[in-house]
């Protein structure tokens, strides 16, 4: 855990927002349908989320160790700036990710809930996890979340980094009803 100072200070120098699929996005679950194909959830506050980031300025990347269309579909959708897909050694993907869009862990934020992202997580500027992530995680991460892999967690992380940045007032008045 970090002070609301350091928290404040590493989310002003941020450019992206990465974000693990499984366990997430997701609640982990796997749901296979009668013809072997993956049925995955998405919460919509999650892909609101992603908007308000966006609209700051932010980018929006997804890091995931799997490969599903459900997921291509999802990203298409959402418009993301990356996608990193079959990312079975996420150490070696994310260099690879920072050569490719010529940052440094320094400006990243990262929320992941299990053991291949503690590679990654170990790095970045900001890290995070999910309330249900495993032990390994909740323990080295900046801030466990108070909201579970599935359940928006996404909208949870960008809205704490965005009040850090004194970014979200501007992101919400689109919406006022004034």
């Amino acid at each position: 855990m970090i002070g609301d100072d350091v928290f404040a200070r590493r989310a002003a120098g941020l450019e992206w927002l990465l974000f693990d699929v499984d366990g997430v996005l997701t609640n982990g679950y796997l749901l296979y349908t009668w013809r072997g194909e993956v049925v995955k959830l998405f919460h919509t506050h999650d892909g609101m989320g992603f908007r308000l980031a966006q609209r700051a300025g932010l980018k929006v990347g997804l890091f995931s160790g799997r490969r599903s269309k459900p997921l291509e579909r999802r990203a298409t959708e959402l418009d993301v700036d990356a996608v990193v897909l079959g990312a079975r050694d996420k150490r070696k993907e994310f260099e690879k990710f920072l050569d490719e869009h010529e940052t440094s862990p320094g400006r990243i934020a990262y929320v992941g809930d299990d053991l291949p992202d503690l590679p990654v997580l170990g790095r970045c500027a900001l890290s995070f996890a999910p309330a249900d992530a495993v032990s390994e995680v909740r323990d080295v991460v900046h801030v466990v979340l108070e909201t579970p892999g599935g359940a928006g967690v996404a909208r949870e992380m960008i809205e704490r980094i965005l009040k850090a940045r004194g970014e979200w007032e501007g992101v919400l008045s689109r919406f006022s009803l004034g």
